[in-house]
Formats: C-alpha cells, structure tokens, sequence
C-alpha cells in the first residue's frame, strides 16, 4: 500500500504516448502519489509543459537546476514512461548526459525502486545492445516491463498505431506489487 505524500517521478522521453503522460500522473495521483515530472530534452516537444505542470502543482524539469532553485522532493520510486530504446541503452550504460539520465543512474544504488516501459519497435528490441540493455538492468534490480505479457513491440513505422494501446496502468501495477 502506497503511504500519502509518497513521492513518484515519471520520467517522460520522446515518444508516441509522451503526449499522453498525464493519463498515467492521473492515474499515479488517484493512487495517493505525489508525481514530479522529469523529461528528457527530445521529450519537451511531446508533451505540454504547462498543463503537466497545472496537473502536477510542480515545474518540469528537464535540465539541472541552478544553486538558487529548490530541489525536488527525493523520489520514493521512479517510472520511466514511453521509455526509447536511447535511454534505455543509456540508462544501462551509466551515462547521464542529461538531468533524466543522472537521475536515473542514481536511482539503482540509492535503492529506489525503477520500473521502465518501453516504446520501441522489434527492429530494435531484437538488437543485441537493447537485449544486453534490458538484462544488465535487471540484474540491477530495475523492472524492465518487456516480454511477453508486459510489453510487446510494435512493427517498425506502425508506433502511431499502438499509442492507445500503451499500458500505463501496468506500471503503477508494478509499483504497487513492489510495495505490498
């Protein structure tokens, strides 16, 4: 059971479902989350910034902040929806080129549960670096909904046809398994 006023970011790429992430904050809030959104650069323009922010009561972040800005809360777990095939690579790798990549590779060694939903298409779900990207994170312990009954990918040059259809409510699933 998720206690009040814990905290929960969605880091948002760029992707077809991005535009509908507020579904998923929607979702997260009935649930009794509060939701910080982080964006990847790419991801700003998928999504619409100011009505996140009205939903949410909180700015998103896509950068650093600077010295004099207040910090987010801590996130008590982290869902990384659409997730794309770059950072999810990335994110396997350690490299945090950008605010949404640092915090995510802090995430697994300060014990903060992450749960990631792809978005990619079988071209590059069936690539050997993905493949490694998926195992290496959960060896980690990071929940990776891909395979068969969490999240299939979609034919190359078909992803706008499968935005409807993109799970969000599987992953708060998974969170709430984590917390039971």
């Amino acid at each position: 059971m998720i206690q009040p006023g814990k905290v929960l970011y969605i880091i948002v790429c760029a992707a077809g479902p991005a535009g509908d992430v507020g579904r998923l904050v929607t979702m997260a809030q009935d649930e009794g989350w509060t939701v910080q959104i982080i964006a990847t650069p790419p991801a700003l323009n998928f999504i619409n910034v100011p009505d996140l922010e009205r939903q949410t009561g909180r700015p998103v972040r896509s950068q650093y902040r600077t010295p004099d800005e207040p910090k987010s809360p801590r996130a008590d777990a982290i869902i990384i929806a659409p997730a794309t095939y770059n950072t999810i690579n990335k994110f396997a790798q350690g490299i945090a080129d950008t605010y949404a990549l640092g915090v995510l590779s802090e995430a697994p060694g300060l014990g903060i549960p992450v749960v990631v939903l792809p978005f990619v298409n079988s071209a590059l779900a069936t690539r050997a670096p993905f493949q490694r990207s998926v195992e290496d994170l959960r060896a980690e312990g990071v929940h990776v909904l891909f395979g068969p009954g969490q999240f299939e990918p979609h034919a190359p040059s078909s992803g706008g046809d499968h935005i409807d259809a993109y799970p969000w409510k599987r992953t708060l699933t998974e969170l709430a398994e984590l917390f039971s």
